[in-house]
């Protein structure tokens, strides 16, 4: 747990999360530890659904830039 850790918001980074989500997370997780009401409105189905499309659309776009640069470093060899 990030808490327990201690690491910088910065050193998270590495995990690819954005430093806005971490931060909201741990103040979040603060007032939820002091007894106060959650911060913010969970995430509906079809909000969570987006955002795993989202996810899933970004990693699909890097793959096929990848392909086309593996395809293009071939290309070049095999002349």
């Amino acid at each position: 747990m990030i808490k327990e850790q201690s690491p910088s918001v910065k050193n998270v980074n590495e995990m690819s999360i954005g430093q806005t989500a971490i931060r909201r997370w741990l103040t979040q997780y603060s007032a939820e530890q002091n007894g106060k009401p959650s911060i913010g409105k969970p995430l509906t189905a079809e909000q969570q659904r987006i955002r795993r499309l989202e996810h899933k659309n970004r990693q699909l776009r890097q793959d096929v830039t990848l392909l086309k640069e593996v395809s293009a470093f071939f290309a070049r060899e095999m002349k």
